[in-house]
């Protein structure tokens, strides 16, 4: 034994340091919190209205699809019907409740969307596998403040602080797949979370094809064959079961609700940034705007499936969920900010292990990227009416996000796996 630097230390870790680190997460969370949650009321937590809504509908025995929140938003309820099912227990509560509960679940599944997204830089300082010189040693303090310094990183990126408010559940679903893909020795049937997820909003719904194409065809793993079915299974359980408890409403959903995408609010609007709504707010006709998304579509999903596909069978599972996750947003028709939650995914991608310095700064630009609002600075640019500068540059600010979602498929399918030839540290 030569008693080197970087040894394996033993915990040490005092018992107040994670009731201390979660402070620390509560106290710079705080002023988001209490300025979205003290907002005037018609414009507090307008989703989680909505998905209050839906429940209440239910309990009042109203169709579901025709009900709307309360003036001025009079938003519809736009999730699958057994998302209505299973928002009953909000609609239970009283408003102030809800708010309280549904915003605590924002910030724990947040912490679970974290924990296993930076699993491989925090793993660095977990007890027994310490990678910290000595001289640097804290007696165990390290997890729980480097936990807490991504927990409040990762809260103030904009499409998170979107999810505080705005009440979304978009963080939940991150959560439940991330979970399914990643967790080393799951309680639970690996699929069933992906199966939940895509029953109650559809997008998750990519994860399906991801276990799809790991698991058949040459290479596939025959534990993504048995995923790919549990979660098949699940989804399609969750879909049926509401034609058995609520028909009316079920049908209403899938052959009405479904087919009209202006009830998910004005697809041009800033707010959209998947590749469809960039390309509507090129004002262009309907049949070549919906002609180049159908190819946008294919072109980006064939590359970002594929690059996804290679990474899992390359055992790097993050690289894998989150271009999937990535897919969620560039390939839906309307993608909000909200819904590119899974920047956490991909920032803990890009950063691994966080030895290698220039992915730690290539994640720290990306984090930065999403943390202002650059399509709302696009806003500001085009009503400045500048000659030239304004329509063109402010258009393309305008969809900075979507445009930004694009550059990290590339950065995590082309990118990465060359950075991580180009760096191999000595053991």
């Amino acid at each position: 034994m030569t008693g080197e630097a970087t040894a394996t230390t033993t915990d040490r870790r005092p018992p107040w340091t994670w009731p201390l680190a979660l402070l620390l997460v509560a106290a710079a969370a705080a002023p988001l919190v209490l300025y979205w949650l003290g907002n005037v009321d018609d414009q507090r937590l307008v989703d989680l209205d909505v998905y209050r809504t839906g429940g209440q509908a239910l309990l009042e025995g109203r169709p579901v699809y025709d009900f709307v929140t309360p003036a001025p938003q009079l938003l519809p309820f736009t999730y699958p019907p057994v998302a209505a099912m299973l928002a009953v227990p909000l609609a239970m509560m009283s408003w102030p409740v809800a708010q309280w509960v549904w915003t605590a679940g924002i910030f724990v599944t947040l912490a679970v969307t974290v924990a296993y997204a930076f699993r491989a830089a925090l793993s660095r300082f977990a007890p027994g596998r310490t990678a910290v010189p000595a001289e640097g040693r804290r007696g165990g303090l390290w997890l729980p403040a480097v936990f807490a310094v991504l927990m409040v990183a990762c809260t103030y990126l904009m499409p998170i602080r979107d999810q505080v408010r705005f009440g979304q559940v978009d963080i939940l679903l991150v959560a439940l797949c991330l979970a399914d893909c990643a967790a080393r020795r799951p309680v639970w049937p690996r699929g069933l979370l992906i199966g939940l997820a895509t029953a109650v909003k559809l997008t998750p719904g990519v994860f399906l094809i991801y276990l799809l194409i790991t698991g058949f065809g040459p290479g596939g793993r025959p534990e993504q064959r048995r995923t790919f079915l549990m979660a098949a299974f699940t989804a399609a359980l969750l879909t049926l079961l509401p034609f058995l408890v609520i028909p009316s409403d079920a049908a209403d959903f899938w052959f009405h609700a479904l087919l009209d995408p202006e009830r998910l609010g004005a697809n041009a609007a800033t707010t959209n940034q998947s590749m469809r709504g960039m390309l509507i707010r090129l004002y262009l006709p309907d049949t070549p705007t919906s002609l180049l998304w159908l190819v946008l579509v294919a072109a980006v999903g064939w590359y970002g499936f594929r690059h996804a596909r290679r990474a899992f069978l390359d055992g790097h599972t993050m690289t894998g969920v989150a271009l999937t996750g990535l897919m969620a947003v560039l390939l839906s028709p309307v993608a909000w900010i909200h819904h590119l939650a899974w920047v956490v995914v991909v920032l803990g991608a890009l950063a691994g292990d966080g030895r290698d310095p220039v992915r730690v700064r290539v994640a720290a630009g990306v984090w930065l990227y999403y943390v202002v609002p650059v399509p709302w600075w696009g806003v500001a640019i085009k009503a400045a009416e500048i000659p030239v500068l304004s329509p063109v540059l402010g258009k393309i600010v305008q969809n900075g996000f979507g445009l930004g979602a694009l550059a990290l498929v590339w950065l995590l399918a082309s990118w990465l796996p060359r950075r991580r030839e180009a760096f191999r540290p000595l053991a």
